[in-house]
């Protein structure tokens, strides 16, 4: 399995970028998928997740409101909307996928669950 990221770029606060993580795999719906960042001295962040079969959806409380996952299965690809940008956003953005994981998003993206499979990552910059 191989996760392609990508979309990330530099943004001005406020505004908005869409990261896509496209797949290689036959049934998007067989894995848990999620959003993870990880900003210079800081320790690696679950973002967004979404579980296996799409069951449940988790938000970072710090996006909550801005950014927005979802995943499109006729093309393998997840994405990440990102809305009203701020300075404390801008990171390394990686998505990773478990394969059949039976675990809600929240366990997915908050413990040190072992993921399997990582995209290489995509900056993020929000700087005026």
């Amino acid at each position: 399995v191989q996760l392609q990221a990508s979309g990330g770029g530099l943004v001005q606060p406020g505004g908005s970028l869409r990261l896509s993580c496209a797949a290689s795999v036959f049934d998007l719906d067989d894995y848990a998928i999620g959003w993870f960042r990880q900003a210079p001295g800081k320790e690696r962040e679950g973002v967004a997740c979404i579980s296996t079969a799409a069951g449940s959806i988790y938000y970072a409380e710090s996006v909550k409101g801005r950014f927005t996952i979802s995943r499109d299965n006729a093309k393998n690809t997840v994405y990440l909307q990102m809305n009203s940008l701020k300075p404390e956003d801008a990171a390394v953005y990686y998505c990773a996928a478990n394969h059949l994981l039976y675990a809600t998003a929240h366990y997915y993206c908050t413990t040190d669950a072992p993921r399997q499979y990582w995209g290489q990552g995509t900056l993020v910059t929000v700087s005026s």
